[in-house]
């Protein structure tokens, strides 16, 4: 089996390191810059509370130079992914499964779906339709990346508290032979990685959580213990996680967790900072255009307003004009 992680940051590396150490399975990563320099020299370094490991994998800054692949995980940040387009075709052959970047709705949310949005492209999202065309939905499998980590070093990849999992799901629900191949791989390899028939609601939750915590922990500078010491801040929080699940359940989705639940989870990540105040407090681009889009591409469908979650995100959008 042939595996390419395609943007191996820390969430990518995480992966890679792990199933880089499953018999069998061919990994491969697309980098650049340092850090594909130190994973070509020393090899990629996995750290994480059960163990400190490093492996070799294939590491290139050109994916031609890889071929076709039986599963290509797309890790970018979302707004590298149009720009990645054409360099990830050479890793598509005939079977190609693709799994690509859910923080926010993905370019396939309405593929396979029956209803009044059935095969809905979201322009909002995907422009000129760009990545349903290379990308095609078909070739999709879902994942949603439940992963803390950060790289502190060029070549290393650390994993940042406990709570990692990686659901999968087709997008039809169905339990093809792709996807159990691809759960026993990763179940080998140690990722907690559990199959899901409604792999659409898994992605709601990922996207409300960073839609309602990332802008209070960007605008705070806060933890999410701090920010969960304050009754008042999770009000607000929940505020904005009603007004998104009532776009969810607009547009026909169930969200499988309930929203007190998910608060608590939260709340016992003390320490732990949101992934859009690591990229603050590094200068980095913040990944907030993509969940603007999101919420509004999906409200718009069905007539219904987000008054707090507008305003927070145009506070944040103000916030990251600055950097």
């Amino acid at each position: 089996m042939k595996i390419c992680i395609y943007g191996a940051g820390a969430i990518g590396g995480y992966i890679a390191g792990h199933l880089a150490a499953v018999p069998d399975v061919e990994v491969s990563v697309v980098a650049r810059g340092a850090h594909l320099a130190a994973i070509r020299e020393k090899g990629l370094r996995v750290v994480t509370p059960e163990r400190d490991q490093t492996v070799r994998v294939r590491a290139t800054d050109d994916a031609a130079e890889l071929g076709p692949q039986d599963y290509v995980f797309i890790t970018l940040k979302s707004h590298q992914v149009a720009p990645a387009l054409e360099s990830i075709r050479a890793l598509l052959g005939d079977h190609t499964s693709v799994l690509p970047p859910t923080t926010g709705i993905p370019y396939w949310y309405f593929h396979g779906l029956a209803g009044p949005f059935a095969e809905r492209r979201l322009d909002r999202l995907d422009p000129g339709g760009a990545q349903w065309s290379a990308l095609d939905p078909a070739r999709v499998i879902g994942c949603v990346y439940w992963v803390g980590t950060e790289s502190p070093a060029p070549g290393v990849v650390r994993q940042d508290g406990g709570g990692v999992s990686l659901p999968i799901g087709e997008p039809n629900g169905s339990r093809s032979e792709r996807l159990m191949r691809l759960a026993e791989v990763m179940k080998q390899s140690g990722l907690h990685a559990p199959m899901r028939s409604d792999i659409r609601g898994e992605i709601w939750i990922k996207m409300i959580n960073s839609l309602c915590w990332n802008p209070v922990a960007v605008l705070t500078m806060a933890t999410l213990g701090a920010i969960c010491a304050r009754p008042e801040l999770v009000a607000l929080v929940r505020r904005m996680m009603g007004e998104a699940e009532a776009v969810a359940a607009a547009v026909g989705a169930t969200i499988p967790v309930a929203m007190e639940k998910r608060i608590n989870v939260t709340a016992r990540l003390t320490h732990h900072k949101m992934s859009m105040l690591q990229d603050l407090e590094r200068g980095r681009p913040l990944e907030i255009d993509v969940l603007r889009d999101s919420i509004v591409a999906m409200r718009e469908l069905v007539n219904l307003e987000t008054p707090t979650i507008d305003s927070l995100l145009d506070l944040v959008r103000l916030r990251a004009a600055s950097i």
